[in-house]
């Protein structure tokens, strides 16, 4: 299984992207990962958050081949602890996912048509983060998920 994770907007602090890269690094032993940057829209000031949704839901959608499986960072998704979501992890080997697409939307979340083609959402927490962290922990709880998988010593119970 490939996994790939899309993102709206570059990451500006480097420490971050430092962090990032260590855990895609990490990350590469187990899966092929992907981290895919998609541009802000241009004069987003100027739209309407409707509008903004559903210009970065079409950049989205534009990524995705037909046979990948797109799971939403949502507020309104299921959440999993990590042993839970190394389960999920593993449902979605065991079941012959060629991609695995995460996706982290705009500020404003996700137009319809993203929602309409999403498998499913996951919340990683009710509290609210900055969207640049948000990719550092989908990262490391991916790795984590796989060292469980395995059953290394990255995670204690």
């Amino acid at each position: 299984m490939n996994i790939k994770l899309l993102a709206i907007g570059k990451t500006d602090n480097k420490e971050l992207q430092t962090l990032m890269n260590d855990y895609i690094k990490r990350l590469s032993f187990y899966v092929k990962f992907e981290m895919e940057i998609i541009a802000d829209i241009k004069n987003a000031k100027n739209l309407s958050e409707t509008q903004q949704k559903q210009k970065e839901g079409e950049l989205i959608l534009s990524k995705l081949a037909p046979t990948d499986f797109l799971i939403l960072l949502d507020e309104k998704g299921k959440e999993f602890t990590s042993m839970g979501f190394a389960d999920e992890l593993q449902k979605r080997m065991n079941a012959g996912i060629k991609t695995l697409v995460f996706v982290i939307g705009g500020p404003y979340g996700f137009s319809d048509e993203v929602y309409q083609n999403a498998k499913g959402k996951i919340s990683l927490s009710k509290m609210t983060f900055s969207h640049q962290m948000i990719r550092l922990f989908v990262i490391e709880q991916l790795y984590r998920g796989f060292t469980i998988l395995r059953n290394e010593p990255y995670h204690h119970q």
